[in-house]
């Protein structure tokens, strides 16, 4: 591990050093100087109706109730973000990104997302710090408004509680070069691996993330991701490895078949910490989770009037917390139709199914069968 570390600090060092050194340089200004700050704001609005048709199951949580308690059907605000991006000079930004929405329940640890230093040398090296998304799969790479989907799958939840994906504190380089002829982009990424809006790292160990992705084919957009980590979490050795494909089938003039399959493995250190003691095997490395899933998304484009495309999508995925002495495997298909008004789903109308089976059903927890319609309004400016 500590070799790791002296590598990555090498490689920062001598990313950061030429800006330093060109800090020594004559500075030329021009008439027609770009004038700095420059804002560019942005925001998302997330509002649904949920109606979960499965007795004593709560629509928002999933959480299964012995007694009449559940609230199955609901109206809730899922996300209203607010961001801005100001570029303090060329190349050189600083990004900030906050959810509102996070203030109707306890706000500890939430509310603001995004909120990072982001210096790009050239198209081959960039280097991000602060608090950020670790590229680490193809969720990772597009925000909640341009899913496919309803929301992010089951596992980028669990891995984001196990410091892989989600919001985390650390540092970042990135960049793309050639292969050959083919196209490749790269992270390399440290993080705290604790979560959002923390003091400071909960026990001292860092968690090490790299993705790497292969385009294999520019027209279709066929592209292959590899991505891997490691780390230490309360002195023990932690790893999650991870393969993506995207694809997209131009099937007609204006209907485009868009696919996306992605599957994930790695020790679920969350879950074992938060287990009584007295439960938990010797092993942390029993403690694995893994997953997967496919989303192909029909999409029709029609251009007439205010109405941009119809989307047809259904997600299939299967993912199990703890597959190795306490399988419990979670499979979920969402079938869901989407209305696009504008451009880049500046307005969104979708409506559809998120269907849960798990392998057993443990009353009184959320691994528990439920059958929820969703109906969701988007609206964003960028």
């Amino acid at each position: 591990m500590n070799s790791i570390k002296s590598f990555l600090g090498f490689i920062i060092f001598f990313s950061i050093f030429p800006v330093f050194s060109s800090a020594q340089a004559p500075i030329t200004v021009s008439k027609e100087e770009i004038k700095y700050p420059q804002f560019r704001f942005q925001g998302l609005f997330q509002a649904r109706y949920l109606n979960d048709f499965t007795d004593r199951v709560d629509a928002v949580t999933g959480q299964h109730y012995l007694d009449d308690n559940a609230v199955q059907s609901t109206f809730d605000v899922k996300r209203m973000r607010v961001g801005v991006e100001a570029g303090l000079a060329e190349h050189f930004d600083i990004a900030v990104l906050a959810n509102l929405a996070e203030f109707k329940s306890d706000p500890k640890g939430k509310v603001l997302e995004n909120a990072f230093a982001r210096y790009i040398f050239n198209k081959n090296i960039g280097l991000l710090v602060g608090q950020f998304r670790p590229a680490f799969g193809i969720e990772e790479l597009k925000p909640a408004d341009i899913l496919r989907s309803f929301d992010y799958s089951n596992q980028y939840s669990e891995f984001a509680n196990n410091g892989w994906t989600g919001f985390q504190m650390g540092v970042s380089l990135f960049g793309e070069f050639k292969l050959a002829e083919m196209p490749v982009v790269y992270t390399f990424s440290v993080v705290n691996g604790n979560g959002r809006n923390q003091v400071s790292d909960k026990d001292n160990g860092k968690q090490y993330l790299s993705r790497f992705g292969f385009t294999l084919n520019k027209k279709q957009n066929i592209v292959l991701g590899i991505n891997g980590g490691v780390g230490e979490v309360f002195k023990d050795k932690v790893f999650a490895i991870g393969l993506d494909l995207t694809a997209d089938f131009k099937l007609a003039d204006k209907l485009l078949l868009q696919t996306q399959l992605e599957a994930k493995q790695g020790i679920n250190h969350y879950l074992y910490y938060n287990l009584p003691a007295q439960t938990r095997t010797i092993n942390l490395n029993d403690c694995q989770m893994r997953g997967a899933y496919f989303l192909p998304n029909l999409r029709y484009e029609i251009y007439y009037q205010k109405l941009t495309a119809i989307e047809f999508s259904c997600r299939y995925e299967y993912f199990d917390k703890n597959f190795k002495i306490d399988s419990n495997a979670r499979q979920t298909l969402t079938p869901m139709t989407g209305l696009e008004f504008g451009k880049g789903y500046t307005g969104r109308i979708e409506i559809g199914m998120q269907l849960d089976n798990y392998k057993h059903n443990i009353p009184n927890t959320t691994a528990y069968n439920s059958n929820m319609l969703i109906v969701q309004l988007q609206g964003r400016f960028f």
